[in-house]
């Protein structure tokens, strides 16, 4: 039985076989005697995404991996980072410290600040996240074309990546074919990724995508 610590785009948390790319966390929201997610989703507004493989450290998930076998942090599984950007997270410092460096000054450039602080990013996106509280920012056929590579979008019924000019279908499992805006119908579609990362994304910043994302693109290819 898989554990419940694979995060949607949206930021929920749900128990399926697909780990994906990226780990990371929002604090302690697990108990360690049962495996079992917390009602609480977060105890702090620090939202980050860490890399699987770190220095050789091992980790049991959901285990007792802190002093005096304690709980210790929850570890939280995403597809890639395009996922976890969506779901509110950003990368973190210490095990990623040149893709954070490097989001903190797509982040600088995009609100005219010389020096970001982490917990004033932080703060930023803890008002925006969905799974915190934040509000669906609508978005017509239109809008569409003005997001950035790595957005995320909901029809509805599916969660869309954006990358190329293209909507990449989502999935726990990875990324479906690529489908032209032109496709979309008149339904009323929402943007998953918060404000805050739009705009670092539409400032250079590249996130990871999965392997599938590839494929999908190529598939969009050889139909035309």
């Amino acid at each position: 039985m898989p554990l419940q610590n694979r995060v949607d785009p949206f930021g929920d948390i749900h128990a399926v076989t697909e780990r994906g790319l990226f780990t990371g966390n929002r604090g302690i929201i697990h108990d360690p005697a049962t495996k079992t997610l917390l009602k609480k989703r977060w105890t702090t507004k620090t939202w980050i995404i860490c890399a699987c493989d770190f220095q050789d450290r091992r980790r049991e998930p959901m285990g007792r991996n802190s002093v005096g076998d304690r709980a210790g942090w929850t570890e939280l599984f995403f597809l890639d980072e395009v996922t976890a950007l969506a779901a509110g997270h950003r990368p973190c410092f210490f095990c990623q410290r040149e893709k954070a460096k490097a989001f903190a000054a797509a982040y600088g450039t995009a609100f005219g600040i010389a020096a970001p602080r982490a917990p004033d990013i932080d703060a930023r996106l803890h008002r925006e996240r969905l799974a915190s509280g934040g509000s669906m920012v609508e978005l017509d056929r239109q809008g569409l074309g003005l997001l950035p590579d790595g957005a995320v979008i909901f029809d509805g019924q599916y969660d869309y990546a954006i990358r190329g000019g293209e909507a990449l279908r989502w999935s726990f499992g990875g990324y479906d074919r690529a489908i032209p805006f032109a496709n979309f119908g008149p339904q009323e579609m929402c943007v998953v990724t918060p404000a805050t990362t739009i705009a670092v994304l539409s400032r250079g910043y590249r996130p990871v995508w999965h392997p599938t994302a590839e494929v999908g693109v190529a598939l969009i290819g050889d139909a035309a």
